[in-house]
């Protein structure tokens, strides 16, 4: 292997639900992996645990903002989004939100999550119908988080179909890159929109709440830039995780049936789950403030790190070495958190939100379908940023 790769691929493939066998000779031999990308920059990769930990956790040395970094002019688009912007307007942005993903919050989503995946259920169990197999991520792992979204924001019921099809539309990469980007600028349209009807008649979502208490100290296109981090951040996340996690139990039958029949059990699994699946591969690219050393490796001013989260959570130090890290084991100790959510000032803000959505959503699907099983090849996402599949077809 060279000292540095002429394009950074190797943290965005997969080989089925495990990270190609070159990111861990890379986290063995390299820990601080430089790699050319196109017009001769470097960028550098850091894939063990420990110093990914460390560099998302140093918001000091290292920037998010982006925008900043590579001097966007004021013409062009700000990416937008928490992930984007460093303290103290990330600091700002971030305490609006907090209070509203608390559990206590969380739990009047609850009974309608429960709700919406039943009504997915249903949907499912009358298209399989006679055994014809049915897409189980069109059909139930993807509209369900926008709905979701969708409740938590507080869409109008009568618009939600809509902004299900934005939503899925801004991830479908398939009618290419000129498609995705209209339909992110029309979730932006729309969120502006909607942002500023509440404004006027705030609601009982998300959005109504935060226009009632803080609704002199944000403006609507900064609102409209939240609401459109928390469905860019929770939609496909969600719907890869609901796949896969479906997948893996589905093919491992005394996992499944032990989360069908024992209560609570189904916290470990997920735990577990989203660690070996780290389905988000790499976090925010961070940025040096200035010249530094990163673990023996000098890195100037601006040059680009980007964390392999993939490469952290299969690192057999977030194991205390005692396990295969490439198998799943509920309820395994760890030396630490596992990177599934980041860390940091920018871990996951709606991380209790998706685990409630998996805790509410696994059981119900393995109760209603005890006979479930793939009924056809699973083909998986090449390249991703966030890995998962493009269909799981299933019948029972």
């Amino acid at each position: 292997m060279s000292d540095t790769e002429e394009f950074p691929l190797v943290q965005f493939m997969r080989d089925g639900f495990d990270p190609v066998g070159e990111l861990g000779r890379i986290r063995a031999e390299h820990p601080v992996f430089p790699m050319e990308i196109p017009g001769g920059q470097t960028v550098y990769l850091v894939t063990r645990w420990e110093d990914v930990r460390g560099v998302l956790g140093d918001h000091e040395r290292f920037s998010n903002d982006f925008a900043g970094v590579i001097g966007l002019g004021s013409n062009q688009e700000d990416p937008g989004g928490l992930g984007f912007r460093d303290p103290p307007e990330h600091t700002r942005l971030r305490k609006y939100l907090t209070p509203e993903f608390t559990m206590r919050r969380l739990r009047r989503l609850e009974p309608r999550i429960e709700a919406m995946v039943e009504e997915h259920l249903d949907r499912l169990e009358a298209k399989g119908a006679g055994g014809r197999p049915v897409d189980l991520v069109e059909e139930f792992a993807l509209p369900l988080p926008s709905l979701v979204v969708c409740e938590l924001l507080g869409v109008p019921y009568e618009e939600r179909a809509g902004f299900v099809k934005i939503s899925k539309d801004r991830f479908d990469f398939t009618a290419g890159p000129e498609a995705s980007l209209q339909a992110i600028n029309d979730a932006m349209a729309y969120l502006t929109d909607l942002v500023a009807r509440e404004r006027k008649n705030p609601g009982e979502g998300l959005l109504g709440q935060l226009l009632r208490e803080h609704g002199d100290e944000l403006d609507d296109r900064t609102l409209a830039s939240m609401a459109d981090g928390l469905l860019t951040g929770g939609h496909d996340t969600s719907t890869s995780m609901l796949a896969l996690g479906s997948l893996w139990l589905l093919r491992n039958p005394e996992q499944a049936a032990k989360v069908r029949e024992v209560d609570g059990y189904v916290n470990d699994v997920i735990e577990e789950l989203l660690r070996y699946m780290t389905v988000v591969q790499v976090a925010f690219p961070r940025f040096a403030r200035d010249d530094l050393e990163l673990y023996g490796v000098p890195i100037k001013k601006g040059e680009m790190v980007l964390c392999s989260l993939t490469g952290a959570n299969r690192d057999a130090a977030l194991g205390k070495g005692v396990g295969d890290m490439d198998e799943v084991r509920p309820g395994r100790e760890t030396a630490g958190p596992h990177m599934a959510f980041g860390h940091g000032i920018h871990r996951c803000i709606g991380a209790p939100l998706a685990q409630m959505e998996m805790r509410i959503a696994f059981p119900a699907l393995l109760r209603r379908f005890p006979g479930l099983r793939v009924a056809g090849e699973v083909p998986f996402r090449e390249l991703a940023i966030v890995y998962g599949v493009k269909e799981l077809p299933v019948a029972w």
